[in-house]
């Protein structure tokens, strides 16, 4: 597998520039897998599969799904593209590489798990910032325009707030200086993991019912079913955050009254 590796790298740093692979190459990578984790979601949607998993009954329309992924692609290409190009030298300056050696499986690991954690306790404090009202009123309002979210909503945001909650993705990579393909993994799992918490589907093999210190779309799903004022479930990631500081009462509550709603449906049949 090392050698798959070190020979697909080899091929791209020989053909690519450092700026292409940072820049263009991050963005295509980027685009792949979040459209191609998040368009299943909509078809899931639309054609009723696995609607028992479906955390919420009701459904977006065509057209606001087009919106959405209409929306998105401008401000990728308008917002996203530009700030990674920008940021390039940032990057450069602050110890990113592309050359060999490949960093080792026990560094990537390391580091991945210290951007997720955090990017978790940034994106909290972040995210309930921008649930003040006037905040939100003019900026995260945008994001909340689809009380039953599907995955490509996931990165449905005003220009403001991709930059403001942007920082909590990226200031664990600018404090370590990785190198790109550890930049590029902790890319693909950061989306995985939005979009996932963003599908609006409740799944058996759901990492939530496995991790429980992980939220996923059910957690989150809560999240952009009330209103602003009310809604907790801050993190993005993780639930200890929420537990921690009671912005989850809510939630735990509904879980706790569905849970004796189920043992009582049991005990009459």
């Amino acid at each position: 597998m090392a050698s798959i590796v070190e020979s697909g790298w080899r091929y791209l740093i020989t053909h690519f520039s450092d700026f292409q692979l940072a820049c263009l190459g991050s963005f295509l990578l980027h685009e792949s897998v979040f459209f191609l984790s998040g368009l299943p979601f909509i078809f899931l949607e639309r054609a009723g599969l696995l609607s028992k998993y479906k955390i919420q009954t009701k459904n977006n329309s065509p057209a606001a799904q087009e919106k959405c992924i209409t929306r998105l692609l401008l401000y990728h290409f308008c917002v996203n593209l530009p700030v990674m190009i920008v940021s390039y030298p940032v990057f450069r300056s602050m110890g990113m590489r592309s050359s060999f050696p490949l960093p080792s499986w026990k560094v990537v690991s390391t580091q991945i798990i210290f951007y997720f954690i955090l990017e978790d306790f940034v994106f909290y404090w972040g995210h309930r910032v921008l649930h003040t009202k006037w905040l939100y009123k003019h900026v995260h309002s945008v994001h909340h325009e689809y009380a039953t979210p599907f995955g490509l909503t996931s990165e449905y945001a005003h220009p403001a707030e991709i930059l403001f909650l942007g920082f909590a993705t990226i200031i664990g990579p600018a404090i370590t200086g990785p190198h790109l393909i550890t930049l590029w993994l902790w890319m693909v799992l950061r989306v995985l993991e939005t979009v996932e918490a963003h599908c609006g589907y409740h799944f058996p093999w759901s990492l939530s019912n496995f991790l429980p210190l992980y939220g996923g779309a059910d957690f989150h799903d809560y999240h952009h079913r009330l209103l602003y004022t009310k809604s907790g479930n801050y993190s993005s990631t993780f639930v200890y955050m929420d537990w921690v500081f009671g912005t989850d009462k809510g939630y735990r509550k509904l879980k706790a009254l569905k849970k004796m709603g189920v043992e009582e449906d049991s005990k009459q049949t």
